[in-house]
């Protein structure tokens, strides 16, 4: 389990306590203000304990879903616009407006870890709208894998997720050829 520095505080009540656990390798540092009661953590857990709110998007998203066996360089979090800049050189922060960024807001189960996520619809709609920045490749990749779980798909949610974009009549245009 991750404790921040001030839940350790609350447990072993000083800071010389602290660096006891430490020493005896009861706890392990993991990153500055942030401990385990395991020496090697995975990076999700990190990411889920520092940024709760934060939402897994773009090629993480795509890649926890199975959609690309690409495995993306950085971890891709959706924040609200009106968030805090996030300084981490392991992730690239997407602000997403804030009356869009619930909408298609999930969890899974990646590594042991439940992550917030956006559904596979709302990722498809994303990938139709950047398509044009998304090497080709890569974006055929991913359409063929939509075509093979099309079945599963809740159509009516990618309507809705659509109806929130300006370009709501291209959206749905391509999504019929690329996809259905």
């Amino acid at each position: 389990m991750l404790y921040f520095r001030n839940e350790l505080k609350n447990k072993y009540n000083s800071t010389y306590q602290i660096r006891k656990a430490l020493a005896n390798k009861e706890i392990f540092k993991i990153q500055n203000g942030i401990y385990s009661d395991k020496e090697f953590v995975n990076p999700l857990e990190i990411i889920t304990k520092k940024y709760p709110n934060a939402i897994f998007t773009a090629d993480s998203a795509f890649y926890y879903h199975d959609l690309t066996d690409v495995i993306p360089d950085e971890f891709y979090l959706a924040t609200q616009r009106t968030a805090v800049r996030i300084k981490d050189k392991n992730i690239k922060q997407i602000f997403i407006p804030n009356e869009l960024f619930e909408f298609g807001k999930s969890q899974i189960n990646i590594e042991n870890v439940v992550i917030n996520i956006y559904d596979k619809e709302r990722m498809l709609v994303e990938l139709i709208r950047k398509n044009n920045k998304i090497p080709f490749d890569y974006y055929k990749e991913i359409i063929s894998n939509y075509r093979k779980i099309v079945n599963k798909l809740d159509v009516y949610k990618i309507q809705e997720y659509i109806s929130y974009y300006k370009n709501e009549d291209a959206l749905y245009d391509t999504l019929q050829r690329e996809v259905f």
